[in-house]
Parts: C-alpha cells; sequence; structure tokens
C-alpha cells in the first residue's frame, strides 16, 4: 500500500515537474537488517513507461470520429476527462490528434459528474434550456435467415429513436416465427448479446414469402428498447421491452468492438455464403414452383433439365464454395430460361389469350423473383424450422 501510494504522488508530481524523488524508508527487512527504497523518476522515463496505454487511447478516438463522420479539424473544443488527462503527454497527443490544444476550463476529476447532474436535469425536466444526446453504444437488430444478424438500429444512432422493417416467412405453412433480439458488430447471431426472444404465433398457414411481418425496434430516451413484431395480415403482434440493452460497461463495448475489427474478414468470407445460399434457396423455390405448377406445358426436356439444375444448386449450398454456388445459380437461371421461352409460346399459340395471366407468373418463376413488395423474403428465423 506504501508504494502504491508512492507511485500514485510520483505520478502526481511528474505533471508539473521533470524529475521526483521516491523514498520509502523501512519498505521492507531480511536478516541483514532494514530495507529502504529511494530512487529518482524523471517525467522522460515515466512517460516511456505509460506510453503504450496512451496509444491505446488514439484508436478509440479515431474511430468516435469516424463513427460521427466527423473530421478532428472540426471539432470545436476537446474537453479532458479523468486526472490522468493531467499528464503532458497525454495533453500532446491530444493536441498531435485534434490539431489544437485541449479545453483545460473544467477540472477533468469533476466532468463527467457534471454531465451526469445535467443530463439528470434533463430527463426530469429541470433543464428545459439544453439538449444532451446520447447514442446507442452497439448496433441493435433481429437473426435471420442462416444465422444472419439483420441490423435495424447501427451503432451511435442518436436517441430516441425508431426504425421499422419488413420481413416473412423462410418456409412453408409457417404459424409462427421467433424473433431473436441482437445487440453487436458481428455479421452473425451467435457472435453478438442475445438482448431476448419471443415468438409471433397465430399466423395463417401461406406460402413462404407472402406473410408481411412488420418488425419495430423503438428506444426511448432512457435507452428503453420496445421490440415489436406484428402480422399485418391478421393485425396480431408480440412485443418485448428490455431495460438492459446499454447495460454493457465500456470496457465490455469496446471487447466487442476489437473481436468485430479482428474478425472482420472471416465474418465476411461467411456472410458472403450465407447470402449466396439464401438467394439459391429462394431462386430453386421460386423456379420450383413455377414448374410444378406449369408443368403440364413445358417440354420434358426442359423440364427435366430444370430438376436437374436444382438439384445441383441445392447441393451446392450444402457446402461451403461460394462460387460453386453461384455457378449453380447461373445454370439454373439459363435452364428456367428455356421453360419460361417455352410458356410464352404456348401463350402465344393461345387464340383467345385465357391462359395469358399463367405467363408472367411463370417468367417472374425463372426469374427468381417473388411479387413480394418490399417484404425481405426467408428472413425471420423460424425455430420450428
Amino acid at each position: 500500500q506504501r508504494l502504491k501510494e508512492a507511485a500514485e504522488k510520483a505520478k502526481m508530481e511528474l505533471s508539473t515537474v521533470t524529475e521526483t524523488d521516491i523514498s520509502l524508508p523501512f519498505i521492507t527487512a531480511d536478516q541483514s537488517g532494514p530495507k529502504h527504497l529511494a530512487l529518482k523518476l524523471t517525467r522522460s522515463k515515466f512517460e516511456q513507461l505509460v506510453e503504450d496505454l496512451i496509444q491505446k487511447t488514439v484508436g478509440p478516438t479515431r474511430r468516435a470520429l469516424a463513427d460521427a463522420q466527423l473530421d478532428p479539424s472540426k471539432i470545436d473544443e476537446v474537453v479532458l476527462v479523468g486526472g490522468s488527462t493531467r499528464i503532458p503527454r497525454v495533453q500532446q497527443v491530444v493536441k498531435e490528434l485534434f490539431g489544437k490544444e485541449p479545453h483545460r476550463g473544467v477540472n477533468p476529476d469533476e466532468v463527467v459528474a457534471v454531465g451526469a447532474a445535467i443530463q439528470a436535469g434533463v430527463l426530469s425536466g429541470e433543464v428545459k434550456d439544453l439538449l444532451l444526446l446520447d447514442v446507442t453504444p452497439l448496433s441493435l437488430g433481429i437473426e435471420t435467415l442462416g444465422g444472419v444478424m439483420t441490423t435495424l438500429i447501427p451503432r451511435n444512432t442518436t436517441i430516441p429513436t425508431r426504425k421499422s422493417e419488413i420481413f416473412s416467412t423462410a418456409a412453408d405453412n409457417q404459424t409462427q416465427v421467433e424473433v431473436h433480439v441482437l445487440q453487436g458488430e458481428r455479421q452473425f447471431a451467435r457472435d453478438n448479446r442475445t438482448l431476448g426472444r419471443f415468438n409471433l404465433i397465430g399466423m395463417p398457414p401461406a406460402p413462404r414469402g407472402v406473410p408481411q411481418i412488420e418488425v419495430t425496434f423503438d428506444i426511448d430516451a432512457n435507452g428503453i428498447v420496445n421490440v415489436t413484431a406484428k402480422d399485418k395480415g391478421t393485425g396480431r403482434e408480440q412485443k418485448i421491452t428490455i431495460t438492459s440493452s446499454s447495460g454493457l460497461s465500456k470496457d465490455e463495448v469496446d471487447r466487442m468492438m476489437r473481436e468485430a475489427e479482428s474478425h472482420a474478414d472471416e465474418d465476411k468470407r461467411r456472410r458472403e455464403v450465407t447470402d449466396a445460399r439464401n438467394q439459391a434457396d429462394g431462386l430453386a423455390y421460386q423456379i420450383e414452383k413455377t414448374l410444378n405448377e406449369n408443368r403440364d406445358k413445358i417440354p420434358a426436356a426442359d423440364a427435366s433439365r430444370v430438376e436437374g439444375e436444382i438439384a445441383s444448386l441445392r447441393k451446392a449450398a450444402e457446402g461451403e464454395d461460394l462460387y460453386a454456388i453461384r455457378n449453380g445459380m447461373e445454370s439454373l437461371q439459363k435452364a428456367s430460361h428455356a421453360m419460361a421461352e417455352a410458356l410464352y409460346k404456348q401463350a402465344q399459340g393461345t387464340t383467345d389469350g385465357a391462359s395469358g395471366p399463367e405467363t408472367p407468373a411463370g417468367e417472374a418463376g425463372a426469374q427468381g423473383g417473388a411479387a413480394t413488395g418490399d417484404v425481405i423474403d426467408a428472413e425471420v428465423v423460424d425455430d420450428k424450422k
């Protein structure tokens, strides 16, 4: 304890002088007698000892500027927080980073307490002529098909805020979906923090991609998150309230950000494969549906070719080869074009045009599209699947 107190005293003294003495008599003893500690510590040596700690603050500072889309030259004032910002080397690094002297008009030991008191006044309504804006420390979203995290509210979004997005089902005849609420910066749900789960039940059976499920994130000024899922067809809805979304310490947030950065390339590759799988699954589903609905109008050779390409694509989608999946999609699309041409030729040969409405549907299926407006097909994960 005496050594710790002496080190703290030396650190504080070196903020105003270039050299200090550390003297601790009778620090310990052995058989030869008592031992004393007496040494000189220069500011230069101290700065060498703490330089790596100081440099660790530069990265998060640059990241905060990037997230705010601000250049250091656009910052009006830099307010230092915490007693250690009195260290001359810290102030020098701040000056080098921002190109200006930091603001010294506020006691760095009191800055956080003063800010918290002002924010409390704003939230209680006692302070009306000042607005302090808080932000979300990490992105918020839900798990979607393939275990992907789909972000609805990006990190550093000013709160209060509200965001809605339309999703749909991943399989035919789903009567319920699970909404898995997540927080984090990784591409996949399993690597992020789970905030909660709930089920939207009582949906009428329908083909995949047809139901419209509106998922809404609403964050109030206190950081409380309300997540609602509503089936727009039936009006049924379920919701969850999350009060601990910002319950992470600064160290935990920093750790999650570092993990996201260190795994960025790996996550990107995994995400590309997963997205390709989802696209392949949707394409195969739509073309197979068109084939089954119009099998009597399609030549057997064309139908057989399409079925073969569908099987090949689904097999490729089981693997990790991104190029194999993309090539399989391209081959299936080419095969489906011949199927669409056959449908068009038959429609042109019909004198009364009665079969006209079916032809565009066949073409749409051949192209892998679904007429679902802004619905993100096969996105909400169903735990029954």
